[in-house]
């Protein structure tokens, strides 16, 4: 049996229920064969892949109603896959990635918790090559830039992910990162639109979530 708890809960994003096994809280940590350690995973952020995120309920939501027809999409650090989860639901071409190594296992029993055919994972470092996989028209991630350094990190990413007329949407907390982020995509000839989003019900305007989009050969319409 794992070191660690966990709990069931069902949420909803466009008008779709999902039950979600996630970890009990973020005191749960077990690493008995210290996978994590070499993945360079302190103590500290073990239990943090296994949590439900404000921004991770974002992106599942904006994934609900997303245009993905004919899209290949990858889903960077993706945690429990929220938003995975909503796209296999809608029969989307969706990898799901994350370094985490129990994202896969929560993956799969969440995909299969809602009856679910099991999801296309890879592990992938964001320093690391594109795992081979080729390149994808949609690239997704929800509160990734937590350090100051992920911005640079995951730009560079895009750009060995993306294909020439890809796009890339992102959900945030509001951490300021994010600035940083969008420059280095306007670099590579993005676009960007961003629109505020409640990250729950006390969230008054202006709200703290942003979704993001990234696109190119496309006026701006908003973002900073």
């Amino acid at each position: 049996m794992p070191d660690y708890q966990t709990r069931i809960q069902t949420l909803t994003f466009g008008g779709m229920d999902f039950r979600i096994r996630s970890l009990l809280d973020r005191q749960q940590y077990a690493d008995p064969d210290g996978h994590a350690e070499r993945a360079g995973i302190p103590p500290a952020h073990w239990s943090l892949f296994g949590q439900i995120w404000p921004a991770g309920r974002l992106l599942a939501e904006a994934m609900a109603s997303h245009a993905v027809d004919g899209k290949r999409i990858r889903e960077l650090g993706c945690g429990l896959g929220l938003a995975s989860l909503v796209l296999q639901r809608r029969g989307a071409d969706i990898v799901a990635s994350d370094v985490h190594p129990l994202a896969e296992t929560f993956l799969a029993y969440n995909a299969a918790l809602n009856g679910l055919p099991a999801l296309a994972y890879r592990t992938l470092r964001w320093d690391a090559p594109g795992n081979g996989l080729g390149r994808f028209d949609l690239i997704i991630a929800s509160d990734v830039l937590y350090e100051r350094g992920h911005a640079s990190l995951l730009a560079e990413l895009v750009c060995r992910l993306a294909t020439s007329r890809g796009e890339v949407l992102l959900a945030d907390p509001g951490r300021g990162n994010s600035n940083a982020f969008n420059r280095a995509l306007r670099a590579q000839g993005y676009a960007v639109d961003e629109q505020r989003r409640p990250l729950d019900g006390n969230d008054a305007p202006p709200f703290r979530g942003r979704v993001i989009h990234y696109r190119r050969g496309v006026g701006e319409t908003g973002g900073v």
